[in-house]
């Protein structure tokens, strides 16, 4: 992945794509690397940096979706947990299995959610990790030592999956370079090419340098988000709004608050939603709340109301309620959810639509991490046929994604460890600026490593040193390093919530 290569393949007089895509976070990668997978020239142009928005805000699993048993969408649930499946199998070093617990109350509570599961277990079919199994009180305080033993009756064990989603962004951007695509970061698509009224291509500009290019294409596909509809009135003003947007918070503890290898569930919170408390690269990660937005935004922040909800109903479970104190870093990420039914966002699908307008601009909303694969495959499936490009067989069931932690190598490097609390090595900021298209400050701490989620104050205290290694290795100045700086303490400052230290 080398971004100076990608732009002189972008700018080569003459050259066309037969699939350009917009958009670099789960979809529009998923469904780069599947046209790159079928022979297809293909292009993937991003914003920002590869999975800046949403798909680095995740709750880092690979999961089925139990709450949509509760909606009734088995099939939704069928496929996604195929796809979990597939993954475990294919990203074995970027994905893995991880126990819940979900706590039960009543002896109804123990019928209900253990009859769910069973469920959810016999949707997995061959593709299961291992059946759930109903735990006796002391078996549940056993795995979760921290959680409030009040009127606990026992719970149910069950397993989906984890994964850092910000590498998994990564490792699907290297794999769209090893089969012969391209893509770029920091590139601005601002509007769409036309040729005999049918979408042709892109126009945008380089975020680098101001460069403006034009890019001839046989099919588009916008990949965008929650910024889907934006493209699509670049293509027809009056095209009806696809989606809605939602924002769920998390809030990143120490790992005290919940040790050991098990996470806590529970299945339904105030607001509908499902409650995580996760462990996650020895911290933990609790969350999400449902709130409805206006728009999407590039930096969301979570609101205080958010930040007291899951503080209150995380201090309902666990024996030491967490405080505004207790906040190393909290991260917020709009959901782009199908605007269909109205009510309350916590009741809309994850399902995906797939929309291919009269000019051929095909669009791609909705969806979430588990089942990007599947969505990618439709997607090209129909891009292809709207370009007219030769049918070929989506193969990436069986495509294998590699792990990018080559911990050895980078921590042999000059320099060794930037931070006491943070894993992050002087080689691995390295790696990200010679590898893996890591362009700033920003790119490093929140998605090449994932110090900004796991501890705000951390990183800001390191950026000057990653700041200093990126301008050796991409040229910069003095004056850059320090805008990086300037710029990355600003944006870190949304990362602690209100009557928490400021960062600085």
């Amino acid at each position: 992945m080398n971004r100076e290569a990608a732009l002189a393949a972008l700018g080569e007089g003459g050259r066309s794509w037969d699939l350009v895509v917009i958009g670099g976070g789960a979809t529009g990668l998923g469904a780069a690397v599947d046209a790159a997978s079928r022979g297809y020239r293909t292009l993937l142009l991003e914003r920002e940096d590869f999975a800046s928005g949403t798909s680095s805000r995740s709750t880092k699993l690979i999961h089925g979706g139990v709450r949509y048993l509760r909606q009734g969408n088995l099939a939704l649930v069928r496929e996604s947990l195929q796809e979990r499946g597939r993954l475990l199998q294919n990203a074995p070093g970027l994905v893995r299995p991880l126990p819940f617990i979900l706590p039960v109350y009543s002896g109804w509570e123990r019928l209900f959610y253990g009859a769910g599961l069973k469920l959810y277990d016999r949707l997995a079919g061959s593709r299961g990790i291992e059946p759930s199994r109903l735990l006796s009180r002391d078996e549940v305080i056993e795995a979760i030592p921290t959680i409030r033993p009040e009127r606990l009756r026992g719970g149910i064990r069950y397993l989906d999956a984890q994964f850092d989603d910000a590498r998994m962004a990564i490792a699907l951007a290297r794999k769209l370079f090893e089969l012969g695509g391209v893509a770029v970061n920091h590139f601005e698509v601002r509007g769409l090419l036309r040729n005999g009224g049918r979408v042709a291509g892109v126009r945008g500009v380089d975020g680098e340098t101001g460069r403006e290019f034009e890019v001839s294409a046989r099919g588009v596909i916008n990949a965008t988000g929650g910024l889907c509809d934006v493209v699509r009135r670049w293509d027809r003003a009056a095209s009806p709004r696809l989606v809605t947007h939602s924002q769920g918070a998390h809030l990143v503890l120490d790992r005290s608050f919940l040790p050991g290898v098990t996470a806590l569930m529970v299945p339904k919170t105030r607001d509908g939603r499902v409650l995580f408390a996760i462990p996650w690269k020895d911290h933990v990660v609790v969350g999400t709340t449902d709130v409805p937005v206006d728009a999407e935004r590039l930096d969301p922040q979570p609101l205080q109301e958010e930040v007291e909800f899951i503080l209150a109903h995380a201090g309902e479970y666990l024996v030491r309620a967490p405080g505004r104190g207790d906040i190393l870093s909290c991260f917020a990420g709009i959901r782009p959810l199908l605007a269909r039914g109205g009510g309350a966002t916590s009741g809309l699908s994850r399902e995906h639509a797939l929309v291919v307008s009269d000019s051929g601009l095909v669009t791609i909303a909705g969806g979430k991490w588990t089942t990007y694969r599947s969505m990618a495959a439709a997607t090209v499936d129909e891009a292809a046929r709207v370009a007219g490009l030769p049918p070929r067989p989506c193969g990436t069931g069986q495509l294998a994604l590699a792990s990018l932690e080559s911990a050895g190598q980078n921590r042999s490097e000059p320099g060794g460890r930037l931070h006491p609390r943070l894993d992050l090595w002087e080689g691995e900021v390295v790696r990200g600026a010679r590898e893996e298209m890591a362009r700033g400050v920003e790119d490093v701490l929140a998605r090449r490593s994932r110090a900004l989620f796991l501890d705000a104050r951390a990183a800001v205290e390191v950026a000057p040193q990653v700041a200093r290694i990126l301008a050796r290795e991409l040229g910069r100045s003095e004056a850059w390093a320090s805008d990086q700086v300037q710029a990355f303490s600003a944006l870190a400052a949304g990362w602690r919530p209100r009557c928490v230290a400021p960062l600085g």
